[in-house]
């Protein structure tokens, strides 16, 4: 068993070497490798999430001018359906009054023809009324010339 120890003790001490060599390795790469890595890796996601919060910021401000220019757009249709119907009722309204002014140049027209014909019938009348006592007299002078003669 002593044999075992020693050769066990044997190879502890020609193990403790590779171990420190190893526990040397590990902090080097640790301080070489891993700590730069997690580093760059902190930076990437830091700079990750940057972007993120850059991009939900720039779509959230995107939505509110998107918003702003519906709402822009919607009051200008509506002012131009405003000036619209302003501009239609203006029409009616001089469509109205041309009306009117025809009415009442048609009403002018036919008192005055009204008017007119008033006056020729009157002076049909007249005519009329000479002419049938010249006819009159005329016929009366035929129908007693005959009964004379």
């Amino acid at each position: 068993m002593e044999q075992t120890l020693q050769a066990l003790s044997g190879i502890l001490l020609s193990a403790i070497p590779s171990a420190l060599l190893l526990i040397i390795l590990h902090f080097y790469l640790k301080a070489m490798l891993f700590k730069p890595l997690e580093k760059v890796l902190r930076q990437r996601e830091a700079l990750t999430a940057g972007a993120r919060k850059a991009a939900d910021e720039s779509l959230a401000l995107a939505e509110v001018k998107a918003k702003d220019y519906e709402a822009k757009f919607r009051e200008a249709r509506a002012e131009v359906y405003r000036q619209q119907e302003e501009t239609r009722k203006a029409w009616l309204d001089d469509q109205a009054k041309q009306i009117a002014a025809g009415h009442a140049r048609a009403g002018e027209l036919m008192s005055a023809a009204d008017k007119k014909i008033a006056e020729e019938v009157a002076v049909a009348k007249q005519n009329l009324v000479e002419t049938s006592a010249a006819l009159a007299d005329s016929i009366a002078t035929r129908v007693l010339a005959r009964r004379i003669s």
